[in-house]
């Protein structure tokens, strides 16, 4: 039960990185440190789909179901649990690439609002006189 709990846990965990991942940007205008956070993260999600990588989220989930007696599951977590909601026939490397674009795309999107709301906020410099 513990495993299967910690299993859980570790599934909400990589949906909320996912969230964040994506649109976490824009907590910068409620917080501008969390790009600290964010960017680092936006670019491993990225990563993580345009070379076809696997997430150490998924074996930890994986290792914590077997130990709680349920089975694991091959591939990624986007595969496993959000692919066949999206597309039932499973995810596939074109797939893939087009998951890194729309993460990337959403993250430029973002960070253009970002840089567009930095330059008009920033006080204006002011040439000595």
């Amino acid at each position: 039960m513990l495993y299967r709990l910690l299993a859980d846990g570790v599934l909400v965990l990589h949906l909320l990185l996912i969230m964040f991942g994506l649109l976490g940007g824009l907590l910068y205008f409620w917080r501008k440190w969390i790009l600290v956070l964010h960017v680092p993260l936006a670019v491993w999600i990225s990563s993580i789909e345009f070379f076809g990588w696997i997430c150490p989220l998924t074996p930890l989930e994986n290792s914590l179901r077997l130990a709680g007696g349920e089975a694991g599951y091959t591939g990624g977590f986007i595969d496993h649990y959000l692919s066949p909601l999206i597309y039932p026939a499973g995810l596939t490397r074109e797939l893939q690439l087009l998951l890194g674009v729309i993460a990337t795309g959403t993250n430029l999107a973002v960070y253009s609002l970002v840089v567009r709301h930095w330059y008009a906020t920033r006080p204006a410099v002011r040439p000595p006189d």
